[in-house]
């Protein structure tokens, strides 16, 4: 008996994949297409092919910007975990040409330049380490190290994340501006932020409106050092870690009339327990000495992982 051709089993290229999870992550076709080197128009048809294989639409075309459908949703979620694995087969045929890949992300905050010149030594001191530092907000580092795609991460959650983290500690949030008396103005209290997805944005936003404080976006940036430079020229106020914010010479209020106190945040240093090696384990315990001075300063609670901290 001859199989019907319509009982096969599709196979769905992994560039197509790969280009609708930059499409999501990115929110933008245009970006997808300068971060995966090709054009636009191949971007979009790629997209339709997948929704055609698939059958049925992965984004919401009544929606503004780059939404997901419920399969959508779906989907990329599977994409992500797919490409992961089609990652580590293709790392895995390279170990006999390549030393072993090490990949470590850090959050986009002022602790990023000193972190750098530490992630260099460690490279020269290490040689069998491939290694590859990635900047990105703390939530995308925690759902990606979630999904096998990190080795080390150092990121920041509103809540202690399930996912027990070598270091952990906690922090007190609170709001810059360049002069108290940006708040004397009449209107929405205007934010300067970083782009969706940055954790220091949504604290902001989610503050303002619990307190029935209107807001308005006032500048959108893409590292730290724009946001404080924005902030620095009077386009808004920005929330951030109190530690980091005193460093910057800005006028720093955890609480004001129209600025409810923001909730505090857990900072970690997460490690994935399969890659457990002494040079890993000193690495991570490093970060954490770089990082946590100014944590400590602040008026905040110091959580350690006891049993795992360096004897």
């Amino acid at each position: 008996m001859v199989a019907d051709p319509k009982d096969a089993m599709i196979n769905i290229p992994t560039e197509i994949l790969r280009t609708f999870v930059a499409v999501v992550d990115l929110r933008s076709f245009t970006r997808a297409a300068q971060s995966l080197g090709v054009t636009q128009p191949a971007v979009s048809a790629q997209i339709k092919r997948l929704q055609i294989l698939l059958g049925g639409e992965l984004l919401d075309k009544s929606a503004p910007g780059v939404t997901l459908t419920a399969k959508g949703e779906i989907i990329v979620d599977y994409a992500r975990r797919l490409l992961s694995i089609n990652d580590q087969i293709i790392s895995l045929a390279a170990q006999s040409k390549v030393v072993d890949r090490l990949r470590i992300g850090i959050p986009m905050d002022s602790h990023e330049n000193t972190l750098l010149h530490l992630m260099a030594r460690f490279r020269a001191a290490h040689p069998e380490y491939q290694v590859q530092v990635c900047v990105e907000p703390s939530d995308i580092l925690l759902r990606d190290f979630r999904h096998g795609e990190y080795d080390l991460v150092l990121a920041s959650a509103e809540e202690p994340q399930p996912t027990r983290p070598r270091w952990a500690w906690i922090e007190t949030t609170a709001w810059c501006l360049a002069s108290p008396s940006l708040l004397d103005r009449e209107g929405p209290v205007p934010l300067a932020v970083l782009q969706e997805g940055s954790l220091t944005r949504r604290i902001a936003v989610k503050t303002l409106k619990e307190a029935g404080q209107a807001y308005e976006i006032a500048y959108v940036g893409n590292t730290f050092a724009s946001l404080i430079e924005a902030v620095a020229a009077g386009l808004g106020v920005a929330c951030w870690a109190r530690s980091t914010l005193e460093a910057t010479g800005l006028h720093v209020i955890e609480h004001a009339p129209r600025l409810p106190r923001p909730p505090e945040i857990t900072t970690g240093v997460y490690l994935r327990e399969d890659r457990n090696s002494a040079a890993l384990n000193d690495l991570a315990d490093r970060i954490a000495e770089v990082v946590r001075p100014a944590a400590i300063d602040a008026p905040a609670t110091v959580s350690i992982a006891p049993e795992r901290a360096r004897a």
